[in-house]
């Protein structure tokens, strides 16, 4: 199939478009620039900081996964429900992408914490949750779980429910629309919202900070170890800053390689 160009852009977009591009790109050259090279990696790989990383990719992928098992059905709700309820609820859902960090870490403690809403009764069953690392992966699902319900949100309402209709009219169960129909027809939707929610969940501070605290090892994920390196050894900051930024570009990159080769293999 032939596929038409697009209309050309005016030539004076190009130069907002620079200087967003600039204001993106060069403090992150700055901070490669400011790394000490033939230092770096031992820098990067003390024990604190490799525990540290291995702590946030761990914690990251847990909590992505557990965005994928609540954000998939919460998302399809929100896409295809039309009842006040659930008009109601979507803010609240979304309300974690505009909340500070700190804010959530907050709410979580006293939610969860040993005095919290719901804490107080794991506590008296024996389950402790805050300042240890199910606290970490928590707060890094309660601040990912609304990248991944909007990205997928958007792609359930673009895509429709035509062939899902077209399915149960052929006899097919829910459950086996759900299996082959739908969620094919979400899997690149799916697959953004999953890499944005990591990317979020790797570079979490405030609410871990807050309600899982700072223990080497249990809770401090790489973020936190910057932080607390910009005290005592800039250099290590600075080059555990370039560490991260590295393995979020490394994400990124795999998902828009991805888009491209699926994109290339629908174009005929």
């Amino acid at each position: 199939m032939t596929q038409t160009s697009a209309p050309q852009l005016p030539r004076w977009i190009y130069l907002p478009a620079a200087f967003a591009a600039a204001f993106v790109v060069l403090p992150l050259v700055a901070v490669a620039l400011k790394v000490d090279w033939p230092r770096f990696w031992s820098l990067i790989s003390s024990d604190s900081s490799t525990a540290a990383l291995l702590l946030s990719l761990r914690t990251a992928a847990v909590s992505t996964l557990l965005c994928v098992l609540l954000g998939v059905p919460l998302a399809l709700v929100l896409a295809r429900s039309e009842g006040r309820f659930v008009r109601f609820t979507r803010p609240l859902i979304l309300l974690p992408l505009v909340l500070p960090p700190v804010v959530g870490g907050i709410a979580l403690l006293y939610a969860f914490g040993r005095l919290g809403l719901i804490g107080r009764y794991l506590e008296a069953a024996g389950v402790q949750i805050a300042f240890t690392t199910t606290a970490v992966v928590l707060a890094q699902t309660f601040v990912s779980l609304p990248f991944l319900v909007i990205a997928l949100e958007g792609a359930a309402r673009t895509a429709g429910a035509d062939f899902e209709v077209v399915a149960a009219t052929l006899g097919a169960r829910p459950s086996t629309v759900w299996w082959r129909v739908t969620l094919p027809l979400l899997g690149p939707g799916l697959l953004s919202g999953a890499v944005l929610a990591f990317a979020r969940a790797l570079g979490e501070f405030g609410a871990t900070l807050t309600f899982a605290g700072s223990r080497e090892g249990v809770t401090r994920t790489l973020p936190l170890e910057i932080y607390l390196q910009r005290e005592a050894d800039p250099d290590a900051a600075v080059a555990l800053s370039l560490l991260l930024v590295v393995v979020a570009a490394v994400v990124v990159i795999g998902l828009g390689s991805r888009r491209l080769r699926v994109g290339g293999a629908n174009v005929t």
